[in-house]
This record gives structure tokens, sequence and C-alpha cells, in this order.
């Protein structure tokens, strides 16, 4: 009964952590540190080791399940699953419908996640500073260089797997982010909301290698050079606000394999010039309220981690 209880406690929290995983911003790993799992996890994905693969290829299943702590996992990675499989089919509804608002909230939540992030920087120095500035090139040079409709290819989205998953390792960096500044964030979601199998599996395999390998990556850069790795990551967020701003006014369209229009080529624009442009409305008032809430929640989140 007690274990019963335990596995329902888990996969709910990954479902809290899903649930933020869906959204720009909001890290899984804030979550997990929140609810007090995040050395558990750390641990049990490091365990993914060459003992595991020698238990595996010793078909040593019960062993090899002990050793990565498989129940823990499956039950947490069975609620983020489900989270964003849920959460999917409310987010392209909001995307295709509200999307001024919506971008609008995750333009807060990644503007706090700066925030959150960098404050963890325990001692300023010119190589600190210059990895700030230089993440802030990078984040903006991504934003200005990766095109809106990137490759569906199968190694495309093994790539974006790997690079996503950074942030079950990373409090503070989130997945979506990373699906955002790719141009795939829609795709995935839809991919998601559509039940696309082979999408779903090429994702997630991506997903698994990237998450055994940046582990122990990540482990050597924050050990080695905590404060220069976080400016870095900082940094990177700063810079790509750009690709987040909520007001857009398409230059270029093109059409998918599915018959549908989209933006190819778009400008950022004032709220002031958004109507006249774009014929929308700029949901102004609205839209600096969702901005707030996204910072506000972000930045309220981060305490309770720190805490």
């Amino acid at each position: 009964m007690i274990k019963i209880q335990d596995n329902l406690i888990l996969w709910l929290k990954g479902m809290i952590m899903g649930a933020a995983d869906s959204v720009p911003g909001v890290s899984g790993g804030t979550i997990a540190f929140i609810s007090g799992i995040y050395e558990e996890l750390i641990t049990s994905i490091r365990s993914c080791d060459h003992h595991a693969l020698l238990l595996l290829f010793k078909l040593q299943f019960k062993a090899l399940w002990q050793h990565i702590n498989g129940r823990f996992l499956a039950v947490l990675l069975t609620g983020i699953l489900t989270s964003l499989i849920i959460f999917s089919h409310f987010i392209l509804y909001l995307l295709q419908n509200y999307p001024t608002l919506i971008w609008s909230f995750f333009f807060g939540l990644i503007m706090a996640s700066t925030i959150v992030v960098g404050r963890t920087i325990t001692k300023w120095s010119p190589m600190v500073i210059a990895s700030t500035l230089g993440g802030i090139i990078i984040g903006y040079s991504i934003t200005i260089a990766v095109p809106l409709e990137t490759p569906t290819a199968w190694w495309f989205i093994f790539i974006t797997g790997m690079v996503a998953i950074c942030a079950m390792i990373l409090p503070g960096i989130s997945g979506s982010f990373i699906l955002v500044l790719l141009a795939k964030y829609e795709f995935i979601l839809t991919a998601l909301k559509d039940f696309n199998v082979s999408i779903i599996i090429l994702f997630s395999s991506g997903a698994a290698l990237g998450l055994i390998s940046f582990s122990h990556l990540l482990n050597y850069l924050l050990k080695q050079h905590h404060n220069a790795t976080i400016a870095m990551l900082t940094g990177i967020m700063l810079g790509s606000l750009n690709k987040v701003w909520p007001w857009k006014h398409v230059l270029e369209t093109y059409t998918n394999h599915k018959g549908i229009v989209k933006p190819l080529v778009e400008q950022n624009v004032l709220p002031t010039s958004y109507l006249e442009l774009t014929q929308h409305q700029p949901y102004l008032l609205y839209a600096v309220i969702l901005v707030f809430i996204g910072f506000i929640l972000v930045y309220w989140l981060g305490s309770l981690a720190k805490n």
C-alpha cells in the first residue's frame, strides 16, 4: 500500500515536471529541486553507465533494474510523458488562437529564468563577464541564424532530443526553450498531440543518449568551471529573448507538407506598429500582465528551489 502511494506521489511529481517542461522558461529540473527528487534523479541517470551496459549484455535484467533505480525512473518518466501529451493539446490551441498573448507569457518566463540562473553565480570575474557576453552573442546569433522551419529528418529530431533534454539536468534551463531556439517547439508538441510514434521514439532516443552523456559533461563543467558555465547559459537565454518577442510581422511565408501556410521570415516590431502592419490587435495591456505573471511564476519557483 505504501509502495502504491509512493509511486502515485512520484508520478504526480513527474506530471508537474512535464507541465513545467511543456512551456519555455520553466525548467523541469527546478521542479525536481523543489519536490526533493533532484539528487536521486541525477544519481539514477548517472547510473546508466558501462556497468549497466555489462548487466544488459549479460541479460541480468533484475540486477540492471536495481542498478539504474528503474522503478523511480519509469514512474517519473511516465508522469512526465503523460503531462506532456495532455498539455500539448492546450498549448497548441493557445499558440494558434492567441499567439501574442502566449508568447508574452513565455517572454516573462524566460526573462525571469535569466535572473534565477544568473544569481547562482558566486563570483564575477573578467572570465565570467566574457562568458556572459559570449552567451548573449551565441543566443542572439542562433535566433537570427536558425530558420523558422528546420529539418524534419530523423537525424535532426534525434539531435534535438539530445540537446533539449538538458532541462532534466540543469535547473533553470527549459527543454522547451531549446526547442523554440531550434524551431521545433510546435513540431514536437504536435507529434505528442497526434501521438506520432516514430517522431516520439526518435526524439526520446536522442533524449536518452543526451541525458546519459550530458549528465557527465555537466557534472565536470559545474565542478571545474561553475561560474563561467552558468554565465554562458544565462547569456544564451538573455540573447534568445529576440526569438520570443510577442509582436512579429511576417515578411515571407511558405507552405508546409500538410498544405498549411506558415511564417518563413519574421520581423520584431513595436506594439504600437503591430496593428498597422498586421491588422491584428496587439493586446498590449493583457500582454504586459502575462509577461509579469510569467516573470513572477518563475522567480517564485526559483526562490523555492533555492530555499
